[in-house]
């Protein structure tokens, strides 16, 4: 603990990283008012019910990343999720488009390049968002009241105005945190917005176990539910901060005087290369087809029915996220870590593996060993991602078709496994590991910037692994 507080109050006493702090800090405060900032001409009690209602749908995952103003729908209702579609959308086009990948090549200048077109993606998604929320909104009513006080095109183009203008100003503050304050901005904001609802989940839990819900089964419920909690998260940072070392050894060489090379180094390969983002695109993707059954589910049985196929806790959405998040692990790797570019500079420069000749071997040898850790790490985000929503909601094996078994594991399976604990579980899975994510990379950058000014950090032996590499 000592060293602890010795470590913040290194971090205040240095003039250039304290403005760091207190200007993330300020920024984020910013982003926390704007969440009690209603849009005008709702009826937010009626919306309140419809989100009970929906739980668990598009919508719930929407108000994960919006921080939960969507659920209050106030001016930051969008959130981060039309940056984080439009970031998918240019790294995908990276890949398919020889301009894009060309700007991306080309450094500094090509990447702001593509930032900026990021910003108009996100500007053109929020305004198309906004306006699929105000015209849902005029759509749904509960207890023969309308959501909206007063429908029509001047409530539409106001909703749009204030989401729109509200999804462009986080934006803005997230790039205005990673440029000037620490850590990652748009990472950060998420973070903030998940963290906020901790203290409502202790007070559920404490209402539980005051009017024992589980009977006296109760405590013990509660118990196992928190130390599950804690081991989740041991495991989260044990596995992020794994590794796969590969030796490297440099020859020597002669310039001038000087003898260079001849010492052995390593390759760090992170088991999880992906970090968060895997899970986020993934989530992001599934609220597509949750969309489009929330708003043309009333005009479609077809489209109601898929919706309900793919809601959460559903088979077909396990399937799907557990496919998507071991998908989106390759493809993020493949952009980040380029082996045939790796193996060749270690060529250029002397360097080789021993036992592997330099060039394509070493490449493909590479290659091997990082497809196996990705895959590893694809499945370790698929587990820690669902078993937190299993408990939740649990996996309705029931809904399955009859040559599947739904009736089989419906007489004979046990019901928490199938319903779920019916507990409000705090952290879901991919919250869990943003939360837990955001955090590590925030330390390990807070203990560089200690360890850089010749302060000692948050630990006495060793120090935070990057999650990046």
């Amino acid at each position: 603990m000592r060293k602890l507080l010795e470590a913040f109050r290194n971090i205040f006493s240095t003039p250039d990283l304290r403005k760091r702090v207190l200007f993330a800090l300020a920024l984020l405060a910013v982003y926390r008012l704007g969440s009690y900032i209603p849009t005008p001409g709702i009826n937010t009690d009626l919306l309140e019910q419809l989100f009970k209602q929906y739980q668990g749908s598009a919508l719930g995952i929407f108000n994960l990343f919006s921080g939960g103003n969507l659920r209050r729908l106030t001016i930051f209702a969008l959130g981060i999720m039309p940056y984080i579609t439009s970031s998918i959308v240019l790294q995908l086009l990276v890949v398919v488009w020889p301009y894009l990948e060309r700007l991306q090549k080309e450094g500094e200048l090509g990447r702001r390049k593509i930032t900026q077109y990021t910003r108009y993606l996100t500007i053109v998604l929020s305004a198309f968002q906004s306006f699929a929320i105000a015209r849902t909104l005029e759509a749904q009513g509960m207890q023969g009241q309308s959501l909206v006080y007063h429908p029509g095109l001047r409530f539409i183009l106001m909703t749009m105005l204030t989401l729109t203008t509200g999804s462009a100003f986080i934006m803005w503050l997230g790039e205005q945190i990673s440029d000037r304050g620490i850590g990652n901005g748009m990472s950060l904001i998420i973070f903030t917005g998940i963290v906020v609802g901790l203290p409502p989940a202790v007070s559920d839990l404490w209402g539980k176990i005051k009017t024992e819900q589980w009977g006296s089964f109760t405590p013990i419920a509660i118990l196992g539910l928190l130390v599950l909690m804690i081991a989740v998260v041991a495991f989260i940072v044990f596995v992020e901060g794994g590794q796969r070392r590969i030796p490297v050894q440099y020859a020597k060489r002669v310039m001038g005087r000087k003898v260079m090379g001849g010492q052995m180094t390593y390759l760090p390969l992170r088991v999880n290369s992906g970090g968060v983002i895997p899970p986020i695109f993934a989530s992001s993707l599934l609220t597509a087809p949750q969309t489009f059954a929330l708003i043309f589910g009333n005009r479609s049985t077809h489209i109601q029915s898929f919706g309900k196929m793919i809601s959460w806790g559903e088979p077909l959405y396990t399937v799907v996220y557990v496919t998507l998040i071991i998908f989106f692990a390759f493809f993020y790797v493949g952009i980040i870590f380029n082996p045939t570019e790796l193996a060749d500079n270690m060529r250029k420069n002397g360097g080789f593996v021993p036992g592997i000749r330099p060039g394509r071997n070493t490449s493909e040898y590479i290659n091997r060993i990082l497809s196996r850790l990705t895959l590893v790490g694809g499945i370790y985000l698929a587990i820690v991602c669902l078993l937190p929503e299993w408990m939740i909601s649990g996996i309705h094996l029931q809904h399955l078709p009859v040559w599947m078994g739904g009736n089989w594991f419906d007489a004979h399976m046990w019901r928490f496994v199938l319903d779920g604990l019916g507990v409000q579980f705090y952290f879901g899975g991919t919250s869990l590991l943003i939360v837990v994510g955001v955090a590590m990379d925030t330390v390990q950058q807070l203990e560089a910037q200690l360890v850089m000014r010749n302060y000692e950090g948050f630990v006495r032996k060793g120090r935070v692994r990057s999650r990046r590499g």
